[in-house]
């Protein structure tokens, strides 16, 4: 404007201060928008100090997830915000999951949410499996007991709600001689004392499992195609703790940290990606109504995210 020739430091204070502006109307619609989501989601902050350093990493992830959706041309899937919106990467890392490696140490199952403590992913991963079996056998969709696996599976690998591994779960089923509908023995999203005084009728039995060779996802395919199959993916990324849709093709890793069950593969009509169908633990607020499209045959033996290292099925 003309009016800046002789006043270039006004300008630059006018400049400064219409910018300063801006900044401040995008902090008070990220405020409210912070606002809703802790509706949505049911959060309740401890303090005002504790809810300010939730609502900075909030702001993060929405740049990230922003910055994404501006190239999601490059990809074949989506990110959103989601109910770990207040949470540092490092920090979901290091809360969810609870898979235990061992060197550490279709819809064929039911849809109901949601792992709250997210370190039951390896009960739920097996229970999903033992569900898909079961309805494949019996032709009844029975919703299974993941609490009675928490609360009474002695293995020491396990630790309840600080994690474990499918392959006990599916050990313990059978030696228990079964397993007991969730209706008789519901989700805490905590582990307690076993209801051994409880009258619980087995709704569906298992003989053991069988693991599938490793590193090979023509082994996984030959599996997933007659039952749904536990793996161990990594699961840690930014991108998968956002993931919302589409075929998902990474960035991800082969450091195992979390169970998820197969249920299904196929082949992205617009894309022509290959995928593996997986059910996730975390609700039907995630992904895609709780499931998850991984890429498949992407030229590496231990398969995207390591989801061809480490799987198992229960047999009947």
């Amino acid at each position: 404007m003309a009016v800046c020739g002789s006043q270039v430091s006004y300008c630059r204070e006018l400049h400064d201060s219409n910018n300063n502006n801006i900044e401040e109307d995008g902090i008070k619609a990220l405020s409210k928008r912070h606002e809703e989501w802790m509706v949505r989601h049911g959060k309740v902050y401890k303090s005002a100090q504790e809810k300010e350093i939730r609502f900075n990493i909030f702001k993060e992830n929405v740049k990230f997830i922003e910055s994404f959706n501006k190239h999601e041309k490059k990809y074949s899937f989506k990110i959103s915000m989601n109910k770990f919106g207040d949470m540092a990467n490092h920090e979901f890392r290091a809360l969810r999951n609870g898979y235990k490696s061992t060197a550490a140490s279709s819809t064929s199952s039911s849809s109901r949410p949601t792992s709250s403590m997210l370190f039951n992913c390896w009960v739920f991963s097996a229970v999903a499996a033992t569900e898909g079996i079961t309805k494949i056998k019996k032709g009844k969709l029975i919703s299974l007991s993941e609490q009675q696996i928490l609360d009474c599976d002695t293995n020491p690998d396990d630790q309840g709600c600080r994690g474990g591994l499918m392959e006990n779960a599916f050990n313990f089923i059978a030696k228990n001689g079964g397993i007991t509908s969730e209706y008789a023995y519901p989700y805490k999203a905590e582990q307690s004392t076993c209801a051994t005084t409880k009258r619980l009728y087995n709704v569906a039995k298992i003989k053991g499992y069988q693991a599938v060779p490793q590193n090979s996802e023509a082994e996984l395919l030959k599996a997933v195609a007659h039952q749904p199959v536990s793996v161990a993916i990594e699961g840690g990324g930014q991108y998968f703790q956002f993931y919302s849709s589409g075929v998902f093709t990474g960035d991800c890793g082969t450091t195992l940290d979390h169970g998820v069950t197969v249920v299904g593969y196929g082949t992205d009509e617009e894309e022509g990606t290959k995928y593996w169908l997986v059910k996730n633990s975390w609700g039907t607020n995630w992904g895609e109504e709780g499931y998850v499209r991984i890429q498949r045959d992407v030229g590496q033996k231990q398969g995207l995210c390591g989801i061809a290292m480490d799987a198992s099925y229960p047999v009947v």
